[in-house]
């Protein structure tokens, strides 16, 4: 492999975990904007009509493949970006956007957890010490450095969805290891479609619950950057990064999210990064670390 296709693989990954960091800023940015669920909808919408253009081949091509896995790409798509993204947005209105980038980088445990449980791949040593420290990251998170509000049941609300969306994409995340043999752009087409539909419930009951206020040009504004980084543009870079340098070291990149949300955060939001801020990023990316070296030895 060339330097030069290193080189383009790596500025395409860290572009989208730039894009993925900013996905944290915007749920702090559109709070009085724009609601949780009518940015969801609009931002699935918009990926849906611009796949629409640009995927229509893949998508007739593969159609008869994709049928026969309807009911999986239903829950995938209902997973990985309908419930991940309702609770992120609505995590926004309760917690800091350093913390939700911080708690976004556990996605990788919970990944490893979740093939342990349900693909039944083996963890070593080292990746059951990676966990281990990345759930004591979260937890001085979650905690915001005081460990005694754990005990007292004292968790900011914000971060407890946080964790929960996290979840969520950790399963549609191992449930890619089914995905059907059709093309990235297919694939995506479809799921990103069947979240938008998903999403038209949520949006509703939200409207029934609180009224429907239109957006303001702010949350526009803010949904159509939504649409074209953190859905569009990331994902597409995240494909051709995955085949120009493989899914292994491609994942590793993933770790720079929470580190781009907290810089960003500070940077546009003026949000204080604190000791335990500094504390948590540190062991969230330090467990990250020590289960890819985990994992590595464990495929040799």
């Amino acid at each position: 492999m060339t330097v030069s296709h290193n080189l383009r693989a790596y500025l395409l990954l860290t572009i989208t975990t730039w894009c993925w960091g900013l996905n944290a800023i915007i749920s702090r940015l559109a709070v009085g904007e724009i609601s949780p669920m009518q940015l969801v909808t609009f931002r699935w919408l918009g990926v849906v009509l611009i796949l629409a253009i640009i995927a229509r081949d893949n998508i007739v091509r593969d159609w008869p493949i994709l049928r026969r896995h309807l009911l999986f790409l239903c829950l995938m798509g209902t997973c990985g970006f309908t419930a991940f993204n309702a609770l992120f947005y609505v995590a926004g209105h309760h917690t800091s956007a350093i913390n939700i980038g911080i708690l976004q980088g556990s996605i990788p445990i919970f990944v490893l957890l979740g093939s342990l449980l349900v693909l039944r791949h083996p963890i070593s040593i080292l990746q059951g010490t990676g966990v281990a420290v990345t759930l004591l990251g979260v937890a001085i998170v979650a905690s915001a450095g005081d460990l005694d509000q754990l005990l007292a049941t004292s968790v900011n609300r914000g971060d407890l969805l946080m964790l929960s969306a996290c979840f969520f994409y950790a399963a549609y995340s191992v449930g890619l290891s089914r995905r059907p043999n059709v093309s990235a752009l297919g694939f995506f087409a479809i799921i990103a479609s069947v979240a938008w539909l998903a999403s038209l419930p949520l949006v509703a009951i939200e409207t029934y619950q609180q009224g429907w206020s239109a957006p303001t040009t702010t949350g526009w504004i803010l949904a159509l950057l939504v649409t074209l980084l953190p859905s569009l543009i990331a994902q597409i870079f995240f494909i051709q990064g995955v085949t120009l340098i493989g899914p292994g070291r491609a994942g590793v990149f993933v770790n720079l999210v929470p580190v781009f949300a907290s810089i960003m955060a500070v940077i546009f939001l003026q949000e204080v990064f604190q000791l335990y801020h500094a504390l948590a990023l540190t062991l969230v990316l330090s467990g990250i670390w020590l289960s890819e070296i985990g994992k590595t030895r464990l495929t040799k």
